[in-house]
């Protein structure tokens, strides 16, 4: 199945270097471009996305406000937002998750690493990677700010499930989840359906933030 790809960035040299890359792969191809947000949510209601590849800072309408528009259309259910980053300067990561961005991507990351970051996102899978990254994340998740956009905290889950969300809090996949608590790659996939559905979350991006702003995962536990 090909990947639809809607490309949001305010720089034109940046969108092109994206759309090369993009359509250079086989599962993948550009549905449109935009160098504002709110031509980012025009074109994400009308070109038929899978995914949105975010920047954060755009005039009119930034990408944050952009994603939550997008994460709020019911007809847009759908279509998962990537956003961009500059990793160590930018402090808009936990408000674009919270806003409904399913995963965030670092804007000098190489190539490939952008191709397989659309699969993953684009598939609903794993959100992030270990170390570092998670514990930026960590770090503005436990911030002051707006209440966790799901339906409750983890205290309705059996004690099975809190392990399998803290471990997607720690940005394994439901293989690596598999192999460290002993199941089935399918069982830890069902787990991890089986908590979305308890908690209201529509991706695991919010399972992330339910497991940091609880304090089940913790910065220095990733």
């Amino acid at each position: 199945m090909t990947i639809r790809v809607l490309l949001a960035d305010d720089q034109t040299l940046v969108r092109a270097a994206f759309a090369m890359l993009v359509e250079s792969a086989r599962d993948m191809e550009v549905v449109g471009q935009a160098a504002t947000g709110r031509e980012a949510v025009e074109l994400a209601r009308s070109a038929g996305a899978d995914l949105v590849v975010m920047d954060i800072r755009m005039p009119d309408l930034d990408g944050i406000e952009a994603t939550r528009l997008i994460a709020a259309d019911q007809n847009l259910a759908g279509v998962r937002v990537l956003v961009l980053t500059t990793y160590d300067t930018d402090e808009y990561i936990a408000e674009a998750l919270r806003a409904g961005a399913s995963g965030f991507l670092v804007k000098d990351t190489r190539p490939a690493e952008l191709l397989d970051a659309i699969r993953t996102v684009a598939a609903g899978d794993a959100l992030l990677s270990p170390g570092p990254t998670a514990r930026l994340i960590a770090r503005f998740l436990r911030s002051p700010s707006a209440p966790v956009p799901v339906a409750g905290g983890p205290d309705g889950l059996s004690e099975r499930e809190r392990e399998v969300l803290a471990l997607v809090a720690r940005g394994l996949n439901n293989t690596e989840i598999a192999g460290a608590l002993g199941l089935s790659p399918l069982t830890a996939k069902t787990h991890v359906s089986r908590i979305m559905g308890k908690l209201g979350a529509r991706d695991r991006a919010q399972l992330v933030i339910v497991a940091y702003e609880s304090g089940l995962v913790t910065p220095g536990a990733c």
